[in-house]
């Protein structure tokens, strides 16, 4: 039998193995919260999910691919729950409004920090890694643009002024990436309320609309 099969006491990949695979990546989050992208092993999941290492390896052949579709996984779910959320708003101001809310303000239920604890790793080990950089490359990319079409709608029905849906992506991004580290470092200066205030400064001047400050935390996750 091969090292990579599962063994005969443990569930096959033919039956429910999307739900197996999801399972171990979960495990996996859970992981690297704890340990540290770099220094969660295979092994380490296998444990935390009480199954062999020969079984998580027959899911993902290496350890990169693990950890990297792990935090796909993660991403996939963010952009669910806020697009969701977003699709009941009727303007593109309040729109945005919740996008920035969603990474600058926490839920009642939620430790954000942690998100962005492993968002760090990423980041880091993306400056080593090829592999791990075409990931963290696609989610900026994919980030931008959901920023920029919002922009664009805007525009078209009135609400934006004119200025370039991608540069105003570019810098909102790069201006919501550094408070995260701040988030993720626990910076006393730097809150979560003060972030999603300044944040929204920027965009409202950059792109001509009012906005009042009114929320400060985001509700919690139903279901």
């Amino acid at each position: 039998m091969s090292a990579l099969a599962p063994q005969a006491d443990e569930p096959s990949a033919g039956s429910g193995s999307g739900d197996r695979r999801e399972q171990l990546l979960d495990h996996a989050l859970a992981v690297i919260a704890e340990r540290g992208f770099p220094e969660t092993r295979i092994a380490d999941v296998a444990a935390s999910a009480g199954i062999s290492p020969a079984l998580v390896i027959y899911y993902f052949k290496t350890r990169d691919q693990l950890l990297t579709e792990a935090i796909r996984l993660n991403e996939d779910r963010w952009y669910a729950e806020g697009t969701a959320r977003i699709a009941t708003i009727p303007t593109a101001a309040r729109r945005l409004e919740e996008l920035i809310a969603m990474s600058c303000l926490p839920e009642e239920d939620a430790d954000d920090r942690v998100s962005w604890v492993i968002w760090l790793d990423l980041w880091a080990q993306a400056a080593r890694h090829p592999e791990v950089a075409a990931v963290r490359q696609e989610f900026d990319d994919h980030w931008r643009r959901t920023i920029a079409d919002l922009v664009a709608e805007g525009q078209q029905g009135g609400e934006f002024t004119k200025v370039d849906p991608d540069d105003f992506a570019v810098a909102l991004s790069a201006l919501l990436d550094g408070f995260a580290v701040q988030s993720a470092l626990s910076d006393p200066v730097v809150d979560n309320a003060r972030a999603f205030r300044l944040s929204m400064a920027f965009a409202a001047s950059e792109l001509g609309f009012r906005w009042t400050p009114k929320r400060r935390r985001r509700p919690a996750r139903k279901g």
